[in-house]
């Protein structure tokens, strides 16, 4: 249940244009919308920094669909395609520090080094990587970046970690979080062929569009350990946070777009109301 903030806030929701809104969607954009309290900013940022999933007629109907649900939002809409050189600054900062390496490792790489080792350290994400990369030579990495190796920049944890010291954050269920962004490892920060990841880009894009309160889905909860230290690391205002159930079928299985559940264009298209839709996302304001 979704209670408004009795405080002015700064909130955002943050969809990618990469299929249709779901229900799970809904809920979030109305409790990001409530949580800006009376008086506050509700944003709306599209998430399009992927060119090979990212559709206009997706981000069409994501305008569609959010209005025709009754929600107002600042003007104008950030989106992340174009903000290419902010994140490309960002990355640049990071290298100035020392902390960033390019890793041109494949998959296949990482899982053969993994099982030669014998161990696979797991973190949220799944098996952390090996650092096969991290201590390379700088002068021949820039050599086969030059040549136009396929390659991805990555932060190193360890160092990053030392250099940003003791870290912590505030939610809205958890209270005071310390911070332990070390068990993701050296996270890819940027690829060749996508200049920049899902952590620099929202964390550099909260900062500019002045977040006060991140509300997300729970399953963005660990996440946010990443994102406090890009926030140290980088000198950006660190927001306080709210991560919010997450809606499941009946089967308790979490709606998603790749599954093609229930959309709100569908939903519009069977003439329900915007208020039985809401309703069908157990949203109270």
């Amino acid at each position: 249940m979704a209670k408004r903030s009795p405080k002015n806030s700064v909130t955002r929701f943050a969809p990618s244009p990469t299929g249709y809104l779901h229900l799970g969607h809904a809920y979030s954009a109305l409790t990001a919308a409530a949580a800006s309290g009376k008086g506050g900013k509700f944003h709306l940022r599209i998430e399009d920094i992927d060119p090979t999933r990212s559709r206009p007629e997706f981000e069409d109907a994501i305008l569609e669909d959010l209005a025709w649900l009754g929600l107002k939002w600042e003007k104008p809409v950030m989106r992340q395609s174009g903000r290419m050189d902010a994140y490309h600054e960002a990355l640049k900062k990071l290298e100035r520090k020392g902390i960033v390496y390019p890793c041109f490792c494949t998959r296949a790489d990482i899982k053969a080094e993994i099982a030669r080792s014998g161990t696979a350290p797991h973190g949220p994400d799944g098996p952390i990587y090996p650092g096969i990369c991290r201590d390379l030579d700088p002068e021949k990495s820039q050599q086969r970046i030059d040549k136009g190796e396929s390659h991805a920049i990555r932060l190193d944890m360890t160092r990053a970690a030392a250099i940003a010291g003791p870290l912590s954050f505030q939610d809205a269920s958890h209270g005071t979080v310390k911070a332990q962004p070390e068990k993701f490892g050296d996270i890819v920060l940027a690829r060749k062929e996508t200049p920049t990841s899902y952590h620099l880009a929202v964390t550099v894009d909260d900062h500019e569009q002045g977040v006060t309160l991140v509300t997300r889905g729970a399953d963005l909860f660990e996440t946010t350990h990443v994102h406090r230290l890009l926030q140290r690391l980088l000198g950006l205002d660190t927001p306080k946070y709210s991560h919010h159930r997450l809606l499941t079928d009946d089967a308790g299985r979490r709606l998603a777009k790749r599954d093609g559940d229930i959309t709100i264009r569908g939903l519009r298209g069977e003439h329900y109301t915007p208020d039985e839709v809401r309703a069908m996302t157990g949203f109270e304001s």
